[in-house]
C-alpha cells in the first residue's frame, strides 16, 4: 500500500474508540498528520486526559499501520486530549466544559472525601478542575485541602466584585469555610444557603475548566434544586456505602435527579468504605458494612459502578491532615485514579450519546 495521507487515514479508520464505538477518523480524533519519507507523525485527540484506554488506542493505531505499511515504518504518535462538552451556551460559567454534581442520600458516607480525591486525581491526569463546597452548614473542603484560615481575594471587574478561588494541589476551590470563622456555625435558612451557592457559581472567577465538581450537602434540598436551576449539570455521581440504610437514602438521591422535571444524567455510583484492607495485608478484604451494595444499586438503576473505595487508615489520616489520599502510593492512589478515569470516561460517553445539558425549569 502506498504511503500517503489517504491510505494512512484508511488504515486508522479501522481503529475504534472502545467507548464511543466509532472509528478515530470519523470522530475527528486524528489531527496534524504529516509524512516525511518513511516517517509518519500525527496526534490522537482523546476526549479526556484521564482516558483509561490511552495505551490501548495507541497500540491499535500502531498495529493497524504496521500491518498495512510494514514493520519498518517510523511512527510518531502523540496522544493528547480535548475534553468534550454537551453544554448549551449560557452566560454563567461559559468556559466550564462539564459541571459534575457529587451527591449522597445521607451524611457520613464519605462524599466530600470522594469529591476531594476525585478532583485531585483529575487534575493529576492533566485536566483543569474546580471544586465548589456546596455543603453550607458543614463545609469540609478547607480541611481536606489544608487551606483552613485562607481567605480568597476580591477584584473589581466592570464595577462588580469577583472572588478569586483558592488554588491547592492544582484544583480551584470555593467554600463558605473560607468566608466564615472555622469554629462558627452557619445557621441559615434554605434561601440564604441557595444564595451562597449562586454566588459561588456566578461571582467567582473560575476561568477555563474541563470539570467543575459541586460537592452537595446530604439529602435532597433547596441547594440541589438551586444548582440544577442555575447551571446546566452534565451529570451526577452518587456516593454510598454498602449497608442497607445508606443504600436506601442513596436510592432517593439518585431518583431525584431522574425525575422528569429534573432529568440530570446519572454518571454512576461510587461505593465508599466497600471493604477494609489493612495496610500490611493489601490483598485481604473484610466486608465490614456488607458486600456489593453499591454494585447492586448500580445494577438496579442500570448505571455504571464507577469504583469501590476501601476503608484504609491513610484515607482518614489524609482527610485530617489535608493531604489527599490519592497522593499516597498503593491501594488509595489506585482506587482514586481509577475512579477519575471511570468518571471522565462516563462524561465522554454521556456527551457523545445524550442531548445537550439544559438548565432545569421548575415552576
Amino acid at each position: 500500500m502506498t504511503l500517503n495521507h489517504e491510505n494512512i487515514l484508511k488504515s486508522l479508520s479501522r481503529v475504534e474508540d472502545p467507548d464511543l464505538k466509532k472509528d478515530l477518523v470519523t470522530l475527528g480524533m486524528i489531527q496534524n498528520l504529516e509524512i516525511e519519507n518513511n516517517k509518519v507523525s500525527f496526534k490522537v485527540i482523546l476526549t479526556t486526559p484521564a482516558c483509561p484506554l490511552k495505551e490501548v488506542i495507541k497500540n491499535n493505531c500502531l498495529e493497524a499501520l504496521k500491518e498495512d505499511f510494514g514493520k519498518n515504518i517510523d511512527l510518531d504518535i502523540i496522544m493528547t486530549s480535548n475534553v468534550t462538552t454537551s453544554r448549551s451556551n449560557t452566560p454563567l460559567l461559559p468556559n466550564v466544559k462539564n459541571i459534575i454534581a457529587i451527591a449522597s442520600g445521607k451524611g457520613g458516607v464519605g462524599k466530600s472525601t470522594t469529591a476531594s480525591n476525585l478532583a485531585v486525581a483529575l487534575a493529576n491526569a492533566g485536566a483543569k478542575v474546580g471544586l465548589i463546597d456546596a455543603d453550607i452548614s458543614g463545609p469540609s473542603i478547607p480541611i481536606m485541602f489544608n487551606v483552613e484560615g485562607e481567605q480568597p481575594s476580591v477584584k473589581q471587574v466592570d464595577g462588580k466584585n469577583i472572588i478569586m478561588p483558592i488554588v491547592q494541589y492544582g484544583v480551584k476551590l470555593m467554600s463558605i469555610g473560607f468566608l466564615t470563622p472555622a469554629d462558627a456555625a452557619v445557621v441559615w435558612r434554605g434561601p440564604m444557603a441557595s444564595s451562597a451557592l449562586k454566588q459561588f457559581i456566578g461571582d467567582v472567577e473560575w476561568g477555563e475548566l474541563d470539570y467543575l465538581l459541586i460537592d452537595l450537602p446530604p439529602g435532597t434540598s433547596d441547594i440541589h434544586l438551586t444548582m440544577v436551576q442555575t447551571v446546566p449539570v452534565t451529570g451526577v455521581v452518587i456516593v454510598t456505602t454498602p449497608q442497607k440504610v445508606a443504600l436506601g437514602d442513596a436510592t432517593k438521591g439518585l431518583t431525584m435527579f431522574r425525575q422528569p422535571q429534573i432529568n440530570v444524567p446519572v454518571l454512576g455510583v461510587v461505593e465508599n468504605m466497600a471493604y477494609f484492607t489493612p495496610e500490611e495485608l493489601p490483598d485481604n478484604k473484610y466486608y465490614l458494612f456488607g458486600k456489593e451494595g453499591g454494585k447492586k444499586l448500580a445494577a438496579k438503576f442500570e448505571v455504571p459502578l464507577l469504583g469501590e473505595i476501601p476503608i484504609v487508615q491513610s484515607i482518614r489520616e489524609s482527610g485530617d491532615t489535608g493531604y489527599p489520599a490519592v497522593f499516597k502510593s498503593g491501594i488509595t492512589e489506585i482506587a482514586y485514579s481509577s475512579l477519575a478515569e471511570a468518571v471522565a470516561r462516563q462524561v465522554a460517553i454521556r456527551n457523545a450519546e445524550k442531548n445537550k445539558t439544559e438548565i432545569v425549569q421548575i415552576n
